[in-house]
């Protein structure tokens, strides 16, 4: 975690419990190594701040994560800033004509995976929770718990999520 723990040390007092628990959450033990790094760097690209996606990419490579992983958490961020738009959308407005239209957005990247169904679908859990889609929260965790992960594997990756949230906004109160 070399370019992590490089910007790490450059968090205020302000976000010292975030310089903290990056590292641990990033040890996680229920997830693999490509799991939780593919979920970090699904939650890098959604939280948009360049230099956090930078360092998590260049500790990602370090580390062996496969390019399929990387490609499927760079998937996972791009339909998701699409797809939480619209059904958050809907789930605010809360009218049931919204709902009842189909949604004609092409997301065929969803069944095209580089790593594995239940990997993306648990990077595109975490990019929801970090853009706050109600619907696709349910929707992705739902089909992670089908394609056998377990809750455990769901509570990992949101703490990730949350954590990697944070190290964006870290950096930018300074």
């Amino acid at each position: 975690m070399e370019a992590l723990d490089r910007l790490r040390e450059g968090f205020s007092d302000v976000a010292r419990d975030i310089k903290l628990n990056l590292p641990s959450v990033l040890a996680a033990s229920t997830l693999t190594k490509e799991q939780a790094w593919g979920t970090a760097l699904a939650s890098s690209y959604a939280s948009r701040n360049a230099e956090l996606t930078v360092a998590v990419l260049a500790d990602a490579r370090s580390l062996g994560i496969s390019e399929g992983v990387i490609e499927d958490a760079k998937a996972a961020a791009v339909l998701m800033a699409m797809n939480n738009v619209l059904y958050r959308f809907r789930h605010v407005v809360g009218k049931e004509e919204y709902a009842q239209k189909p949604a004609r957005l092409r997301m065929q990247r969803l069944v095209q995976v580089s790593s594995s169904k239940a990997d993306l679908e648990l990077f595109s859990l975490a990019v929801s929770a970090i853009n706050n889609c109600q619907a696709c929260v349910q929707a992705h965790e739902a089909t992670v718990l089908e394609h056998g992960l377990s809750t455990d594997h769901v509570h990992e990756a949101i703490r990730i999520a949350s954590v990697i949230s944070a190290a964006a906004l870290a950096l930018e109160v300074g």
